[in-house]
């Protein structure tokens, strides 16, 4: 039990690679609580994970893009679990298209949940970390954060973005024993690729097995990832064994991203 006792939060946790972490983290021992905008995935997924858990397994719908809505989120967890140890910010979203037809509207919603999100929650847990002698921040950037991409001009700059952040966060709080690190997953098998890939099928004009057989042609180690691949390495990075390692940001993707 890597993480008995610890008590985390993991935003955009109602499935995928969200959910995955918190059913390992479940399962790991920690208290976790689970948030998402999506009130009936949250309620199944804590339901489930519940079941594999002896420890309290919490959830509240909030939007990480909204100080209100974060401050309520985290005062929540508090009072249900109590101070949080372990950070994930998970919550995200992304849409495939062109710069030129990017609204500002949109722009402006992808910086505000994958990027304003991960700041807003960062600053409503630090100061209970900081009273409590140390924590665990892990922020999910993505390949598409060291490299760009084609029709993912905002989501690219929010993670970039996220990268940022986690270096200048892990300069600030390793005085008080915080390490912050990222994971960089690159294409994953989850319910939001296989959306992503119907549109880029759409696109091309082909059906949704060509483009993921383009996709795993690109990728040395010849097949996507899972989010219990991704889990693990979350489990590593909040747990003690990543106590030296800070201000990271961690490829997890067959070897698509070499740096």
């Amino acid at each position: 039990m890597e993480l008995n006792g610890k008590i985390a939060l993991v935003t955009g946790s109602a499935r995928g690679i969200g959910k995955a972490i918190a059913l390992k983290f479940a399962q790991e021992g920690a208290r976790v609580a689970l948030n998402d905008i999506n009130d009936e995935s949250l309620k199944g997924a804590t339901r489930e994970i519940q079941k594999v858990s002896r420890e309290k397994i919490v959830y509240k719908k909030a939007d990480v893009s909204k100080s209100e809505e974060v401050e309520e989120l985290t005062q929540y967890v508090v009072e249900k679990l109590g101070v949080i140890d372990i950070l994930v910010n998970n919550a995200a979203i992304s849409r495939i298209i062109s710069l030129l037809d990017t609204s500002e509207k949109l722009w402006d919603r992808i910086m505000e949940v994958n990027l304003k999100g991960a700041f807003l929650c960062c600053k409503a847990v630090i100061p209970g970390m900081i009273k409590k002698g140390g924590g665990k921040i892990i922020n999910m950037s993505s390949q598409s954060g060291k490299r760009g991409s084609t029709w993912h001009a905002a989501y690219c700059v929010s993670k970039f973005g996220i990268i940022g952040l986690t270096q200048s966060l892990a300069l600030e709080l390793a005085p008080y024993k915080i390490n912050v690190n990222a994971v960089c997953p690159g294409v994953v098998f989850t319910p939001l690729w296989e959306e992503q890939a119907s549109n880029h099928a759409r696109r091309r004009g082909i059906d949704k097995k060509q483009v993921k057989e383009d996709l795993v042609k690109k990728i040395p180690l010849g097949r996507l990832g899972t989010p219990e691949e991704v889990a693990n390495l979350v489990l590593f990075l909040a747990s003690s064994r990543s106590d030296y390692m800070t201000g990271q940001a961690v490829n997890l993707s067959g070897g698509s991203i070499l740096y």
